[in-house]
């Protein structure tokens, strides 16, 4: 008797990230801020069409002006290359089964720079058998993967619950806490720590959500507001507890926008201020809510910091290409691939 052969299903990794420019110039920017405005602001602003091209060609030109008078060019897609080759990586040296089954190929696509995650989404549609999704933000939200849901749903049509998954939730996974604490305490210093040098003060930086719109209200749309405190919660508790902890307090600094409303309150202007307050001596800034450095984090929230007037001050870059990370990444992923792979085999059987 032959064994009757089973053709590998074929999936595609998608890991998709905001995206920024990397060569600075005015006409890459443009549509880059066309798309954030179509695309972010106006979820929660009603821009005029009219009105689109002029506003964000004006951020455009602000973000040349600044970027290219303090020397900054965005590492995100970089990075995010890396960390897409890193988790391809991890992937390709596991032993889970159902490697037995699926063959898996890891691409990397972006929001708002090439290659569109609409059009990568199209591409695999037709090329492949499923495909996991994993965007590169661990709080979700309207504004973050609510973009791919959008994009799931216009490409996928009714296809989306047998032929996708979406990783969610990645704040949650105690895991995941771990990997960054023991990243974070890697980094700080010897010159911080020692004995003598004063007191720390660790300001963890996330994305800030919008709190009310401009009419008072509760935002129409999912903000996150609520995990975005749960996660900052999650982090400290278990910081402030690690035997390893040098800090003396755990500020939330939030990075926020100004269209909308009321955004949340815990910027990190306010942390810096109140550490000032408190005595703290030297300050250590992450950027927790942020899985690759980008223009919001080693240009803006680190400017805060260099300027903040304290004895020393550290800036720990985001968790970014980390083997521990990528390989906790692969694990989802490896989960994930399972649920699509049972979800299948459970359709094609009843047809």
């Amino acid at each position: 008797m032959v064994d009757r052969v089973v053709r590998k299903k074929r999936y595609a990794v998608i890991i998709v990230t905001y995206g920024e420019v990397e060569k600075l110039t005015l006409r890459n920017l443009w549509p880059s801020s066309r798309r954030i405005l179509k695309v972010i602001t106006s979820q929660i602003v009603k821009v005029p069409k009219i009105l689109v091209y002029f506003i964000a060609d004006f951020r455009s030109t602000r973000h040349f002006i600044n970027w290219r008078l303090n020397g900054y060019r965005s590492r995100l897609l970089s990075i995010n290359r890396a960390q897409t080759k890193a988790v391809s990586h991890c992937l390709s040296e596991s032993c889970d089964p159902v490697f037995d089954v699926v063959d898996v190929a890891v691409i990397d696509a972006y929001y708002f720079v090439p290659p569109y995650l609409e059009t990568v989404l199209k591409e695999q549609q037709s090329q492949c058998d499923g495909v996991v999704l994993v965007p590169m933000i661990p709080v979700e939200s309207a504004f973050s993967c609510g973009v791919a849901c959008r994009m799931i749903a216009d490409e996928f049509s009714e296809n989306r619950y047998s032929r996708i998954r979406l990783l969610n939730k990645l704040w949650r996974d105690p895991e995941l806490h771990r990997i960054y604490v023991d990243y974070l305490f890697s980094k700080v210093d010897a010159g911080i720590k020692v004995d003598g040098a004063g007191k720390i003060g660790l300001v963890l930086v996330i994305h800030g959500t919008l709190v009310r719109d401009r009419a008072g209200n509760p935002p129409k749309v999912f903000t996150g507001l609520d995990e975005t405190g749960l996660f900052f919660d999650m982090m400290k508790n278990r910081i402030m507890a690690d035997s390893r902890n040098m800090f003396s307090d755990v500020r939330q600094g939030c990075m926020n926008h100004s269209a909308g409303g009321e955004w949340t309150s815990e910027t990190v202007q306010k942390a810096l201020a109140a550490f000032h307050e408190e005595g703290i001596d030297n300050v250590v800034m992450f950027p927790y809510g942020f899985f690759a450095d980008n223009s919001e984090t080693e240009y803006e929230a680190r400017k805060e910091l260099t300027r903040s007037g304290f004895t020393r001050v550290q800036y720990v870059p985001c968790i970014n290409e980390s083997q521990p990370f990528a390989c906790w990444l692969a694990r989802r992923i490896t989960s994930e691939m399972q649920t699509l792979y049972s979800i299948q085999q459970t359709f094609e059987s009843m047809g």
